[in-house]
């Protein structure tokens, strides 16, 4: 027995936060917090541990919870509590199971939402990037969402992060002990690794007026995205690679998305073959454009891992990203890769991968490689690995 009265034989007891994959409470669309937290629900039962999802709602919105159950009480609420109230006063997760119910080992934190629990916490801090980088960041109340964010990380007994990159930014910025911090690689979930069937992703492309072999981004429309330069180095590909090839855009507008919006549509307007798809919520359909595109272009200047470039690479496309923070370890050698901040060097990985199909098919199998590497399964089995050994320092 521990020192909460658990029997370390039994299979672990896990609170896992699924806020932000909550459908009540995010409209069905998944942001890579959203993501992140719908797949460790899925996988980590599979790696032998009982997963209980918890969530945090809105003030007087717990009933609308469905996805798990709502946490006693809101965010704003508990963080308030953190900051007035007694150490010894902590929120209590068997409230929210039950009357009756047996504690938990310990509460995983999956999206900055950390807060004093009456179990261990493990949190996963994706980046510390409104702290290193608050000029990508929306200024509305920054300077105290950053402390208390900062604040919220100590509480962890233990921290998770996607890349060994976000080790330094959260031991730097955060302050957190780096002997508490472990890397777990994100993943993509084993039916990316098999193409859709043709006729179904013909029908999407079909639908969004798309050509097979068109170039590809996947994100959030903000300034690290860096899509502004992605536009320019297509606009500066040769107008007959231009003409055989859309430079396709999916990706609801985010923070200080206003003038890519303008640039994007006046493109438009000129006759480029640019297409922006800002609705598309559907993971069955983001495979199906995946597997329609001729070459995957990740030009963000900063990731703290950078999934899309996992998608990509299940997928079988080729792909060139930036050679900045995570994504060379993420890559690991997969993928052609350029100074995010040279719109020459972007364009002439766009050549490279329209115009050499030597190139092409090595990044496409070696891309095929590191998705094998970087699956869910495996995540899932590094973060219970990651449980036992902070319960058992």
């Amino acid at each position: 027995m521990d020192v909460f009265g658990v029997n370390r034989q039994s299979p672990l007891r896990v609170g896992l936060s699924v806020t932000k994959a909550e459908p009540a409470l995010t409209g069905g669309r998944l942001d890579g917090l959203g993501v992140y937290s719908r797949a460790l629900l899925e996988h980590l039962p599979q790696a032998g541990v009982e997963v209980f999802p918890l969530s945090f709602a809105p003030p007087g919105d717990a009933a609308r919870v469905r996805l798990g159950r709502a946490l006693p009480v809101s965010f704003p609420v508990a963080t308030l509590g953190d900051l007035v109230l007694p150490r010894s006063v902590h929120l209590s997760t068997r409230a929210a199971l039950g009357k009756g119910a047996a504690p938990l080992d310990l509460f995983h934190a999956t999206d900055y939402h950390i807060v004093r629990m009456d179990c261990p916490v493990v949190a996963t801090l994706h980046d510390a990037l409104p702290v290193s980088h608050p000029e990508w960041a929306s200024p509305k109340l920054r300077k105290l969402k950053n402390w208390l964010q900062i604040r919220a990380a100590r509480k962890a007994q233990h921290v998770i992060t996607g890349s060994h990159y976000s080790i330094r930014e959260l031991v730097q910025h955060f302050g957190i002990d780096e002997k508490k911090i472990s890397v777990v690689h994100h993943g993509v979930a084993a039916h990316w690794l098999d193409a859709p069937p043709v006729d179904e992703r013909d029908v999407t492309l079909g639908l969004h007026g798309l050509r097979e072999g068109y170039y590809l981004f996947v994100g959030t429309l903000q300034p690290r995205k860096n899509i502004g330069r992605l536009l320019d180095a297509y606009l500066a590909l040769p107008p007959v690679l231009r003409s055989a090839r859309q430079l396709v855009i999916v990706g609801q507008p985010g923070w200080r998305s206003e003038d890519l919006i303008r640039q994007v549509r006046a493109a438009r307007e000129r006759g480029e073959n640019v297409v922006w798809l800002d609705q598309l919520t559907d993971e069955r359909r983001l495979r199906h454009l995946y597997a329609g595109a001729g070459a995957f272009i990740f030009p963000s200047l900063h990731e703290g891992f950078g999934l899309p470039l996992v998608e990509a690479f299940a997928a079988g496309v080729p792909v060139a990203c930036s050679n900045t923070t995570s994504l060379p370890e993420v890559a690991a050698g997969a993928a052609l890769e350029f100074d995010p901040l040279s719109v020459a060097e972007i364009s002439a990985a766009m050549t490279v991968l329209a115009r050499d199909d030597g190139a092409r098919a090595r990044c496409i199998a070696a891309g095929k490689r590191r998705a094998l590497e970087l699956t869910w399964d495996a995540a899932a089995r590094r973060t219970v690995a990651v449980y036992h050994e902070m319960l058992n320092a």
